[in-house]
């Protein structure tokens, strides 16, 4: 499998951070998490329709580049890296996707545009009344008819508070599928703080909701969207991670204590060489992982599994050696290591914990070679 990067993809990781450097560093990026949006909706635009990077894994029949997830990817790492609040992993890197994933002409033609262009925001309800990935148990159900309609209640969900294109997954009699929401300012909508203030979630409430669902219910869609959400996620974390080594580093070579840089100390050097190899192999996993769910693989279940696990430990160990190693400032509100200790935990229990993933992909890691 090659996931190396190409010429022109370089060029796009490049423009992103470039862009994000411009309009995102430390002071913009609190400002944008203080606003009522939550993020800065003017770097929104610039992102959408400046760059398109809302479009890239959009298909152009439905007004997207036409390149694919692999495109996403690379910009979710460079917003991770900004820590940069943006809708970009609810609305483009799930929502549209687990649109895509039903082969919904009609729906995507009528749906994913203003997603593309970013004058929509989509959201995806998935939760169990837990919190956790498990469609057969979400509190949300079907009853046909036509319209279809659905009741029930979902957390948890990404930009959930102001999307105006909603997706759910709810019960069926026969089985767990996907349904568009007709009504969109018929949910009621409760705010849920979260740990990272970069996420916007809020629990859906649907009373009787007109539904429309979306494509045929073959039973390989959710799965698919499962692969789609922990791959974003991962991204996610492994540029949140090299951001957390590349502050650490700068620091531990400016601090001094005996006379000399803290980052001289062989016993430093040694945490810190642990943590560049986690961080570059969390690159590596990741990508891995949005390669094959890009092109399709066999292998995408499997590799996006153990690429959220592998991330999500990752960003664990970082971000607590990043709070030893920068000492007491690390502990104070103007400092942003609590932001990355927030996001390794919020981001660790999105769709699943690493020890979750690792025993969904047991069975695969355990085949004889």
């Amino acid at each position: 499998m090659n996931f190396t990067v190409t010429e022109e993809q370089e060029e796009l990781i490049e423009l992103v951070r470039a862009v994000l450097a411009q309009r995102s560093d430390d002071r913009a990026m609190r400002a944008a998490l203080e606003s009522d949006a939550g993020y800065d909706t003017e770097l929104w635009r610039l992102l959408c329709t400046e760059i398109g990077a809302a479009s890239l894994a959009i298909p152009e029949e439905a007004g997207g580049a036409g390149f694919s997830t692999f495109e996403t990817h690379l910009v979710l790492e460079e917003l991770g890296r900004g820590l940069t609040p943006s809708p970009y992993l609810g609305s483009v890197a799930i929502t549209a996707q687990a649109i895509l994933a039903t082969h919904d002409d009609e729906a995507a033609a009528r749906l994913l545009p203003g997603l593309a262009e970013g004058t929509s925001i989509g959201a995806l309800g998935w939760a169990a009344p837990d919190g956790r990935w498990d469609p057969e148990r979400v509190a949300v159900t079907a009853t046909p008819g036509e319209p279809w309609r659905v009741t029930g209640r979902v957390p948890l969900v990404l930009e959930g508070a102001t999307a105006d294109v909603l997706v759910v997954i709810a019960k069926t009699p026969d089985g767990a599928r996907l349904f568009e929401l007709l009504e969109p300012d018929a949910v009621r909508r409760d705010v849920t703080p979260a740990m990272d203030p970069g996420l916007r979630v809020a629990t859906l409430h649907l009373e009787d909701v007109a539904a429309r669902p979306l494509g045929d219910g073959a039973p390989d869609v959710l799965p698919l969207v499962l692969d789609h959400a922990l791959t974003a996620v991962s991204a996610l974390q492994s540029g949140t991670a090299a951001r957390a080594l590349a502050s650490t580093l700068a620091y531990v070579g400016q601090r001094v204590q005996f006379g000399r840089p803290i980052g001289s100390f062989q016993a430093v050097k040694h945490r810190l060489a642990d943590l560049h190899v986690r961080v570059e192999t969390a690159a590596t996993t990741t990508r891995a992982a949005a390669r094959a769910v890009a092109d399709g693989s066999a292998e995408r279940t499997s590799l996006a599994r153990l690429a959220k696990a592998w991330c999500s430990e990752t960003l664990d160990q970082v971000a607590a050696e990043m709070i030893q190693l920068h000492g007491g400032i690390a502990i104070t509100w103007e400092h942003d290591a609590h932001l990355v200790f927030k996001r390794a935990h919020a981001l660790g229990q999105l769709f699943g914990t690493a020890a979750e993933q690792r025993a969904r992909a047991a069975d695969w890691a355990l085949q004889p070679a």
